[in-house]
């Protein structure tokens, strides 16, 4: 068998992680056995403006690196890839379900089925349609026509028996026919409705598998039902766990933000997003900038491997200890028996932990590319950025070493080396300046950076102990006074690598604009 994996995301304008999570499923899968990998959007109609809602879930694959064989902007042999240019397969396919009987016009109005359905409630028995409006002849079509109906077509489940499927993550499963409606697929209008599409879709091309999340397990009796009506043969069906909201066993939501917050691991992943956004001028929107979202992560300078590495671990497991893989050893060894039918929780802080092992592993020179579009981003630097910045840079990173945990941490960790005067926190002017007692300190220590030879990080690590050892001090007298005075900050780097790549020059002048403010 040649295994056909998809995609089919609706044009939203967003990727989800739960998404993402069943695209690289899909993905790795069809890569290990050589399969093809078909990226399909289930679009409608009416969309107005698809190049706009479809261009950032097509970026976020490729930065994801999830590359597809078929589908937008790369083409292939069973298209076209959109739902909005299949109407014709689907009306197609209706009317052959209508010709075999698997299907019918109905002609009900949204009144009499809403009377049927409080019937049954009131009845205490589940609520399955008479039919009483079913026509399944000319002459009754012309009928009710006549009395100004309107007709849709619906499926013509099954009342006895049971579908059994061998799903390839949950095994058995068995739904009864007694408990499926008559689905509707096409409405008045003649426009066919997702069920049948994503069926006829499928088959045509050529899908394989169906992996897909198990929010669309409670589908699969009408898809396979339809499949099976049209002589198809049914794809193999894996339905994956969900994507869990923290510590629960509920669907991660992208419209649940606020609650998630309350979540304090969700809250300082979301918090510390917020401030690298602001730095490099984004004005995040609550659907995108959102912590549930894909583009918050790219945005923020997350690697796009610590992703895939963190959401393949939802759901699937080589063995009890490996957490870090490549990218090769992930396909070599994804396999279907491997994934696990329980809801996998999206824990913010392990992704944290995953993307920070993957950091530590790379190269000042590879920190240095990721690093310098947020610098330009924020204006900190030019583009193109001259060879001495860069260096500055690098060095910056080298000194921050593990405290650079995304790309954006640049932002804080160099942003006072790269302009004339930074902004002093004000907190931590009235914290660490203000106290009384420092100015004196903070003189006797510039008096020393002028005299000292070789002006080095060891050389102003003994000044500044030799000044608070005179004075009687307590090295956090002054070493806190100096940072502030000197970056505008309470964290960075360590304070004698700062006062080396800022230069004697600039960390005096610094250090004696900070001495009015000294108490």
């Amino acid at each position: 068998m040649t295994i056909r994996t998809r995609f089919a995301p609706s044009p939203t304008g967003y990727l989800h992680i739960g998404g993402v999570r069943t695209a690289l499923f899909n993905w790795l899968f069809a890569r290990r056995h050589g399969g093809q990998f078909i990226l399909r959007i289930d679009d409608t109609d009416e969309v107005r403006n698809l190049d706009a809602a479809l261009d950032p879930i097509l970026a976020g694959l490729t930065w994801l690196g999830i590359d597809w064989d078929e589908g937008p902007r790369v083409g292939g042999d069973f298209g076209p890839y959109f739902q909005s240019q299949r109407a014709d397969h689907y009306a197609a396919a209706a009317a052959q379900l209508l010709a075999s009987g698997h299907a019918y016009r109905d002609f009900a109005t949204p009144e009499e089925l809403d009377a049927e359905r409080k019937e049954a409630q009131a009845a205490g028995r589940p609520f399955l349609y008479s039919r009483r409006f079913a026509a399944f002849d000319e002459a009754t079509a012309e009928q009710f026509a006549g009395e100004g109906r309107r007709a849709v077509v619906r499926l013509k489940m099954p009342r006895e028996g049971s579908l059994v499927l061998d799903d390839a993550v949950r095994g058995r499963v068995e739904f009864a026919w007694e408990r499926e409606q008559d689905h509707v697929i096409q409405r008045a209008d003649g426009s066919c409705l997702y069920h049948l599409a994503t069926v006829v879709d499928d088959h045509e091309m050529q899908i394989s598998h169906v992996i897909r999340a198990e929010e669309h397990l409670s589908n699969t009796p009408r898809q396979a039902f339809i499949a099976q009506s049209l002589g198809y043969r049914l794809p193999v069906y894996a339905h994956l766990p969900l994507v869990a909201e923290p510590g629960s066993r509920t669907k991660l939501s992208k419209r649940k933000l606020a609650q998630y917050l309350k979540n304090r691991d969700f809250a300082q992943v979301a918090e510390h997003g917020m401030r690298i956004a602001q730095q490099i001028g984004l004005q995040p929107e609550a659907d995108t900038f959102n912590p549930v979202i894909v583009d918050f992560y790219r945005d923020v300078g997350y690697l796009p491997w610590a992703i895939d590495n963190y959401l393949t671990l939802l759901g699937w497991s080589l063995d009890d200890h490996t957490e870090f893989f490549s990218r090769q050893q992930l396909i070599d060894n994804f396999s279907l028996e491997r994934v696990n039918s329980s809801p996998a929780g999206f824990d913010p802080k392990k992704l944290w932990a995953v993307q920070d092992h993957y950091m530590q592993q790379l190269s000042t020179a590879e920190k240095l590319e990721l690093m310098l579009p947020f610098l330009i981003k924020a204006g900190l630097i030019p583009d193109p950025v001259p060879e001495p910045v860069r260096q500055t840079v690098a060095t910056v990173i080298e000194v921050s070493g593990d405290r650079l945990k995304v790309a954006g941490d640049i932002l804080t960790y160099a942003d006072f080396f790269l302009v004339e005067e930074p902004a002093l926190d004000p907190a931590a002017v009235a914290k660490r300046l203000a106290k009384a007692g420092t100015r004196p300190l903070l003189e006797a220590f510039i008096e020393r950076l002028l005299a000292a030879e070789p002006y080095n990080a060891e050389t102003l690590e003994t000044a500044l102990k030799e000044v608070v050892e005179v004075a009687g001090k307590k090295v956090g007298d002054l070493i806190h006074a100096v940072r502030v005075a000197a970056t505008g900050k309470t964290v960075g780097p360590g304070l004698y690598d700062c006062l080396t790549i800022l230069g004697r020059e600039q960390s005096v002048t610094r250090l004696r604009r900070a001495l009015p403010l000294c108490g």
